[in-house]
């Protein structure tokens, strides 16, 4: 592909969808492990105050300046169902999209609008707003709500220069992945219990067709205000393999396939944790199925990092440098076999060792992302500092 082209980026991770793990301090003084608690755990002035404080201050143009200065070329920014602050008690954060375009447009970026969470969630994870729930493609109401505010999305940032695509949905959980296995007894509940057993309930995996049938839906209704420049972003589901049929059956412009691909996932499937073995896996595993499938439509690495269980497991020092660094290696050079990749993710506001390596400004302070200018600026932002 043309080098000119390919997707060098970033996250904007817990900036406008909040995760805990991220930056725990946000979370102070309540027992919520995500945002749906969060939002309801405290006064709601208090609530209003940590968020405005939060979101003027963990992302400004001083970042997408630094980012334009690393070598960065786009943001994938997550946002929540609430953007436009018709969900109470969540606040709308449209003014601070509205900013990101501003400032990417400035600063030469482009920016993928990743709509990170939905009503009543469509996987279960903190990062879906609620822990341990997955009832949103049960809910037609809310099936439809989403599908209207994908369309006010594309109506609002459809002619605006920077932006490079829209993604309706991200990480669903499928039957295709979990089985038909009952919810309760699926890792995502075991990992991520829910609070409330209420809300939990009539939780599931989401059907294959559902979610084909929605990303056809909101294909056509994105498209009604996107223009074709720009992309149409379909997570896979964690089952990139399995779309090859569906990118075939319909009359599909500009659709990008988008996988997470993260080293956690050959290290389930059996990976060798030398460094030998993990670049195997990099280029045998990731490396094939991303030729294969971009037969068909390109692929998007839309979410990586340098997190092993090996690298953990070794003190601080040059053979944790070296061994990052090839694997910062190995995984760009795969992910050029797409359209690129965005690294999640920016900044941490979380102090504790073995989170460093999800930190892209530590990474690049510590020379393991190696191709990305360094900046005087870095150093004084790495690790919230």
């Amino acid at each position: 592909m043309d080098k000119a082209q390919e997707i060098r980026g970033v996250n904007l991770g817990n900036w406008l969808v909040l995760e805990k793990w991220m930056n725990p301090g946000l979370f102070a003084g309540t027992d919520a492990e995500d945002e749906y608690h969060l939002a309801r755990a405290l006064p709601a002035e208090q609530y209003a105050e940590r968020m405005h404080i939060h979101r003027a201050e963990y992302i400004t143009e001083r970042d997408f300046a630094l980012l334009a200065e690393l070598g960065v070329n786009a943001v994938r920014i997550p946002v929540p169902f609430f953007l436009f602050g018709d969900r109470p008690p969540y606040i709308g954060c449209v003014e601070q999209l509205d900013a990101a375009f501003d400032w990417a447009e400035k600063w030469g970026l482009r920016i993928l609008i990743d709509l990170h969470t939905v009503p009543g969630s469509q996987n279960g994870f903190d990062n879906g707003g609620i822990c341990g729930v997955c009832r949103w493609a049960a809910m037609p109401q809310e099936v439809d709500f989403v599908l209207n505010l994908l369309e006010r999305i594309a109506k609002r940032y459809g002619q605006r220069p920077a932006l490079w695509g829209i993604q309706p949905l991200n990480e669903p959980i499928t039957t295709a992945l979990l089985g038909e296995a009952p919810w309760e007894q699926s890792g995502v509940a075991l990992r991520y219990p829910a609070r409330d057993a209420e809300l939990a309930q009539g939780s599931a995996a989401i059907p294959m067709a559902f979610l084909q049938s929605f990303y056809q839906q909101a294909y056509q209704r994105l498209r009604r205000y996107l223009p074709v420049d720009k992309a149409v972003v379909l997570h896979d589901a964690f089952c990139l393999n399995s779309w090859k049929e569906f990118l075939q059956s319909g009359c599909y412009e500009n659709v990008v396939l988008d996988a997470h691909l993260y080293l956690s996932s050959v290290e389930m499937a059996g990976c060798e944790q030398t460094p030998e073995g993990y670049s195997k896996a990099i280029r045998e595993n990731f490396g094939r199925s991303i030729r294969e499938v971009s037969a068909y439509a390109p692929v998007l690495c839309g979410e990586w990092c340098l997190d092993n269980a090996l690298a953990r497991s070794m003190p601080r020092g040059a053979a944790q440098d070296a061994l990052y660094r090839m694997l910062a290696k190995t995984q760009l050079e795969t992910w050029a076999q797409g359209v690129g990749s965005f690294y999640w993710s920016y900044k941490l506001l979380n102090q504790e060792p073995q989170l460093a390596s999800w930190d892209f400004l530590h990474c690049v302070c510590s020379g393991w992302l190696p191709g990305w200018k360094n900046s005087s600026m870095t150093q004084s932002q790495s690790m919230g500092a």
